[in-house]
């Protein structure tokens, strides 16, 4: 009887610490996205999708995010990039200053125009079109913000202005429609925490803090022209 005991303690030993495991795997953790949008580019419409990829300038932002991000404390356990050329080639220049993550393709972070509130922007835009971006960029939000399982993550996402924008307004859960009142730069950080109960802090938009002046381009007020890269 004595050795049955000891046998019944150990198993239900076993199975407590069994339980505490997946308990554990499965509790919820805070999860870190950084936006950060693709860096300077030439626009040519005779360019088709996916489009041209980065200029000199914008080779040399993406050096600057790079390194921010690099110098960031932590590790970031997901490098995830929009196909279009611009954001793959800025996803690259990352990927070089984070040897520990690969670069992830992801379709839905493609750019696209979903509906606004200024009318004038979307007046030669089919409305079955925006409302097919809403959607896939509500589809990849429901996916991609929530809780991590288990321990907290750090992820970059390389992407576009509409989509950071539009993101953050579901983040912040006002009227997606109010996306371009924002206006985010090349290169910029975009950081959103989702919080273990599934709650949203938007810590930044649109940060260029590592860009100086002359390499400030892509959103209202700052030098949007061809300059020279610094070698």
């Amino acid at each position: 009887m004595h050795n049955h005991h000891r046998l019944g303690v150990f198993v239900l030993a076993a199975v407590l610490s069994v339980c505490s495991s997946l308990d554990a795997a499965e509790a919820a953790a805070a999860r870190t996205i950084v936006l950060v949008r693709h860096g300077h580019y030439v626009s040519d419409p005779k360019d088709p999708s996916p489009g041209p990829g980065l200029s000199p300038i914008g080779v040399a932002q993406a050096k600057l995010a790079a390194a921010r991000l690099a110098g960031m404390p932590g590790s970031f356990d997901a490098l995830l990039a929009s196909p279009m050329t611009r954001a793959h080639e800025t996803a690259r220049v990352i990927d070089a200053e984070l040897p520990d993550v690969a670069v992830q393709v992801v379709p839905e972070l493609a750019e696209c125009m979903p509906a606004t509130r200024r009318k004038e922007i979307i007046a030669d835009e089919k409305p079955e079109e925006l409302a097919a971006c809403a959607a896939k960029l509500d589809a990849l939000f429901a996916l991609r913000f929530v809780p991590a399982e288990g321990s907290e993550r750090r992820e970059i996402l390389v992407c576009h202005g509409n989509v950071i924008r539009y993101l953050v307004t579901r983040a912040l859960g006002v009227d997606t429609a109010a996306w371009l009142e924002m206006s985010v730069g090349h290169a910029s950080l975009t950081q959103i925490l989702v919080e273990p109960d599934g709650r949203f802090k938007v810590l930044s938009i649109g940060d260029i803090g590592h860009l100086p002046p002359n390499m400030q381009t892509g959103a209202t007020g700052m030098t949007d022209k061809d300059l020279v890269a610094p070698k």
